[in-house]
């Protein structure tokens, strides 16, 4: 775990002394969009990009998703860091294919020398430029949804104009509480800051649960981003949060609504393939010395995602 300060590496943890042990999400360093408009900077265009994930961080996972959803795959190149993020943060376990990089923070640096902040993934980068587009998840998948649509000829819609009002609610009350929730419950380092994220957290899982037991997804009756968002959480908790992040007064297998509608996503083609367990447990429980010194990895839980999911006459 570190950070770039101009330029340099720095081992260090997240700050939270200054927020009364509240962990703090930075915002993202990369804020630029591709748009199929002629006169952008950045143009949809075949093979002229490349994605750089983790498998088991939950906002690259989003991207994976969209990439699948929209027949980017032929067009768009993928490389996966290790799971294990120690001293130098994420790292390839082989040179990556563009530059013979060994660490992720050398694209950063690559893209600005005197770069300052957190190294994250998602990247996406672009080949023709040597820069990073975006690394901003809840972005790059807007332009997947969208931007490339020509391209591949996929127009799938995961954020209807009909739907928007719907899905900026499900998303600014689910991203607080829930999909950053479960990190302020395990980075927290107060009692305080943990009871007052654990609490919120499952108040929201609570409530999302209670919605969906008479709506099929949270939009209503299609799949949305809002449903995406969510789900690369959900897939993550009973494997991870539960134990490590100690939001453990009930597991998503203890949800009658949350439980059903994860396998339903989960089963949806192509997204299975996007979900890599080991790579989900090794990184959290081996990675996170500051909450798990022994850095021993559970067995378990065994999950039953396969099962039917019951989901289809909810909401209809």
């Amino acid at each position: 775990m570190g950070k770039l300060i101009n330029g340099e590496w720095q081992d260090v943890w997240y700050d939270t002394k200054s927020s009364d042990g509240r962990f703090m999400r930075e915002d993202a360093g990369f804020r630029n969009w591709v748009r199929a408009e002629p006169e952008a900077r950045f143009t949809p265009d075949s093979g002229r990009y490349h994605l750089y994930v983790s498998y088991a961080c939950p906002w690259a996972h989003r991207t994976l998703i969209f990439r699948e959803l929209k027949d980017l795959r032929k067009h768009i190149d993928v490389t996966v860091v290790c799971p294990d993020m120690m001293n130098h943060g994420w790292r390839f376990g082989i040179p990556e294919p563009l530059y013979g990089f060994s660490k992720l923070y050398e694209l950063y640096t690559k893209a600005k020398p005197d770069y300052t902040g957190r190294v994250t993934v998602p990247i996406l980068w672009d080949k023709w430029t040597d820069t990073i587009v975006s690394n901003e998840s809840s972005e790059i998948i807007r332009m997947f949804n969208s931007e490339f649509n020509e391209l591949t000829g996929n127009y799938e819609d995961y954020y209807p104009v009909a739907l928007r009002s719907v899905i900026d609610k499900w998303n600014d009350f689910i991203y607080p509480n829930i999909n950053n929730g479960v990190y302020r419950c395990g980075f927290a380092t107060t009692q305080d800051a943990y009871e007052d994220a654990f609490e919120k957290l499952f108040g929201a899982l609570d409530t999302v649960d209670q919605h969906l037991a008479t709506s099929r997804y949270l939009a209503g009756k299609r799949i949305t981003e809002a449903d995406w968002r969510l789900f690369t959480t959900l897939i993550r908790f009973d494997a991870v949060y539960v134990g490590h992040f100690k939001c453990n007064k009930q597991r998503i297998a203890d949800y009658p609504n949350l439980q059903s509608y994860m396998k339903e996503l989960y089963q949806v083609p192509g997204v299975k393939e996007t979900v890599e367990f080991y790579h989900i447990k090794r990184h959290y429980y081996y990675s996170h010395i500051m909450i798990n010194p022994t850095q021993i990895v559970p067995a378990g839980p065994e999950m039953d995602l396969d099962s039917p999911h019951n989901r289809d006459s909810v909401g209809v």
